[in-house]
């Protein structure tokens, strides 16, 4: 059976998923805890890997390379860009942008891209577009766009302008990038904390906890799906 890499970004991204997760072994690489066993009985490893686009490019690459991952799925909270998103919606991402990296950086130079974005796996999509259909939550795809920055109103607009994302947060082209060059299905998930009505960090605050077990919920699900 396939095997599971759950990627996130904070504690309590991950502790929704702990909950559910049958676990056989912890063990650690590169200051990171990594929980393996199973999920409803779908192998699985999980592990948080901290904020920002480095942390979560190597929680992807060990996920990869040492605990044998099948695919990687960034499970976490997201700000709301596109004015129609509302909190504890959940973006499933059909592709991931770098909103802070010169284009040509990625296509003129390795991994050679033909465009900017990270293409998401189309069976992992596939499930997961099976899974919306009866999700008990608003399930929406889209493109999601990171950078090394918590998007507040005046930069959404920008954002909008230049890559029309649904949501923005700190990890997913990150991740989308070890992916890519180690030709391993990705796939992000992300429900959305914060948007222009409700705005801010203490939005974020306010909001991660149940955006959190929502995300785990969609995951899982679509987890199902997809072995």
């Amino acid at each position: 059976m396939k095997k599971a890499g759950i990627l996130c970004a904070s504690d309590t991204e991950l502790a929704p998923f702990l909950k559910v997760m049958e676990v056989s072994r912890v063990t650690e690489k590169a200051m990171l805890k990594f929980y393996e066993g199973t999920i409803q009985g779908i192998p699985a490893v999980a592990v948080y890997s901290g904020v920002c686009k480095v942390n979560a490019a190597v929680a992807a690459e060990l996920l990869i390379e040492v605990y044998g991952a099948d695919a990687v799925i960034n499970a976490g909270a997201a700000g709301g860009i596109d004015p129609q998103i509302q909190v504890f919606d959940t973006v499933v991402a059909e592709r991931a942008v770098y909103h802070d990296v010169a284009k040509d950086i990625l296509t003129e130079f390795h991994p050679w891209m033909p465009s900017v974005y990270f293409s998401s796996d189309e069976d992992l999509l596939s499930a997961a577009r099976k899974y919306a259909e009866t999700a008990r939550h608003p399930v929406v795809f889209g493109t999601i766009a990171t950078g090394e920055a918590f998007i507040e109103n005046e930069g959404r607009e920008r954002l909008r302008r230049k890559y029309a994302p649904l949501a923005a947060d700190m990890e997913t082209a990150g991740a989308a990038h070890v992916c890519y060059v180690n030709q391993v299905p990705f796939l992000a998930v992300r429900t959305v904390t914060d948007t222009d009505e409700e705005s801010g960090a203490e939005a974020f605050e306010r909001n991660c906890e149940r955006a959190c077990e929502i995300v785990a919920e969609v995951t899982v699900g679509l987890l199902r799906e997809w072995v």
